[in-house]
């Protein structure tokens, strides 16, 4: 049975794109035919350039403004839970959604949320994932999918991507190349996942 996916984002949604890209490539053969399909691409944010790209390309989207509920993320999530109920999403992707979600509300999903994250987890949970590689000096950085807990940056690892980091790497050009990574990793895991099989997937670059 083919899974409905719901995309979460907050910006540009180049993952967003990825994903979608390759659950609904033109002209696959059958045996490659995807075992999910984009339901709705959804955001914290009105104006993110991910939600244009989606209504241009005919995906249903959602859009709840994190700001008016400021300290009350469970009314938040409610509103979210909302406005994903008529899409009847089986699983969700994180694609650079910028919001921290409770375990209320993936409690609600585990097992069937995943995210991507731009460092080698365990290392770096957070922000600045790729100026922190370079500051600890370490020899190899990449990115990790992994199924989402309340926890930040944890849960199950399903995939990881790895590349060399260069003498002359600014965290700049570091993250452009590891996000070539990701829009390889994320689509490969999403694909294994949505079919059933959770063994992580490592690739190196």
């Amino acid at each position: 049975m083919t899974k409905r996916v719901a995309i979460f984002l907050s910006g540009g949604g180049s993952n967003m794109r990825a994903l979608v890209e390759d659950m609904t490539a033109p002209n696959a053969p059958p045996s490659q035919d995807h075992p999910a399909r984009p339901c709705v691409v959804f955001s914290n944010q009105v104006d993110a350039g991910g939600i244009a790209w989606a209504k241009a390309r005919g995906i249903p989207t959602e859009v709840v403004d994190h700001r008016p509920f400021a300290g009350d993320r469970t009314a938040f999530e409610q509103a979210i839970s909302a406005v994903l109920a008529p899409h009847a999403p089986d699983m969700i992707c994180l694609a650079g959604f910028m919001r921290k979600l409770t375990g209320g509300f993936t409690d609600q999903w585990a097992g069937r949320m995943i995210n991507i994250h731009p460092s080698l987890l365990p290392k770096y949970k957070g922000l600045h994932t790729h100026q922190r590689a370079l500051d600890a000096g370490d020899a190899r950085h990449g990115c990790t999918v992994h199924e989402v807990t309340a926890a930040l940056d944890d849960g199950p690892i399903l995939g990881q991507a790895s590349l060399e980091v260069a003498a002359e790497d600014t965290a700049e050009t570091l993250a452009a190349r590891v996000l070539t990574l990701e829009h390889q990793l994320y689509p490969a895991v999403l694909r294994r996942f949505a079919a059933g099989n959770r063994k992580p997937l490592l690739l190196q670059g």
